[in-house]
């Protein structure tokens, strides 16, 4: 089934007295929600214990739990040696996922840096192949890892290249962002045509089995020339993206994505409204 929940925990979540991520999963279980994203945006930080005791909670409340890799992943820096920490800034991520009883590990592919852009997606697609093989030789390939389109016009990742990194291995399986898409194309996503030329491509490119295992992340964005300025909240009336034109392509092609808001503060109100307006859809 499609699943909605939040990234990390909401202001209400701690305004309600809740002090720890342990009671995570059975308040998202709580707002009918069925997803909660740990994220390690800036560096690994909980004990295989903790990780193990918000994964019961997750089993026991039907709640999934997903992982965010570390931010500072880059698969295009020239370095052999900071290429080989990326990696195993994912295959450690992958580890503390498997703490938390889940099997999906996000992360950011690459920026571009002082390459020519066509270098350094090359780049990213070689190393991409280096990091399936150590994930095939760590015996992980049971799971699913799913680089990220990004925010800013200079990161590697927009739907097309990353769609072409999951390629690579079956195990690679997109996390379109589509407030980073809106943001880094300064407001393209208007229409349901919008959304659904962008999910054609990955079914068209993936297949239906994998395009139906889509890691989503949704949120309004804020953005400038470059792209991704900040993340907002629903109550935005100026940046966008809208979620009903993409929950109509959902529902058109009967996908069944994790879908994870990102908004500020509000992101668990928001992946509540996301489920509403998807359930009102006939």
């Amino acid at each position: 089934m499609i699943k909605f929940g939040p990234s990390g925990n909401s202001n209400r979540f701690y305004q309600e007295g809740h002090k720890s991520s342990v009671d995570a999963p059975r308040w998202c279980a709580e707002q009918g929600l069925t997803v909660y994203e740990y994220s390690f945006g800036r560096g690994i930080n909980i004990g295989d214990e903790k990780a193990r005791q918000i994964g019961l909670e997750g089993q026991k409340h039907g709640v999934e739990i997903t992982v965010h890799a570390p931010y500072f992943i880059n698969l295009a820096n020239p370095s052999d040696e900071m290429a080989e920490k990326s990696y195993q800034y994912v295959l450690n991520s992958a580890k503390k996922a498997q703490a938390f009883l889940g099997q999906r590990v996000i992360f950011h592919p690459s920026t571009v840096g002082k390459m020519t852009r066509a270098d350094a997606v090359a780049l990213t697609k070689k190393r991409m192949e280096i990091l399936a093989s150590l994930i095939v030789e760590n015996k992980m390939d049971n799971m699913l890892f799913c680089p990220e389109t990004m925010g800013k016009i200079n990161q590697i990742g927009d739907v097309f290249e990353v769609t072409d990194f999951c390629k690579v291995a079956d195990f690679f399986v997109p996390t379109i962002d589509f407030g980073h898409i809106n943001a880094r194309t300064l407001g393209s996503l208007q229409t349901e045509e919008d959304y659904d030329a962008l999910v054609a491509h990955v079914l068209n490119n993936l297949g239906y089995e994998r395009t139906n295992k889509l890691h989503i992340h949704f949120s309004k964005i804020e953005y400038s020339a470059g792209g991704e300025v900040r993340h907002l909240t629903f109550q935005d009336k100026v940046f966008g993206p809208d979620f009903l034109p993409l929950a109509k392509v959902l529902k058109k092609y009967k996908l069944q994505p994790v879908i994870v808001c990102e908004s500020d503060g509000t992101q668990a109100d928001d992946a509540i409204e996301m489920k509403k307006i998807y359930e009102s859809i006939l």
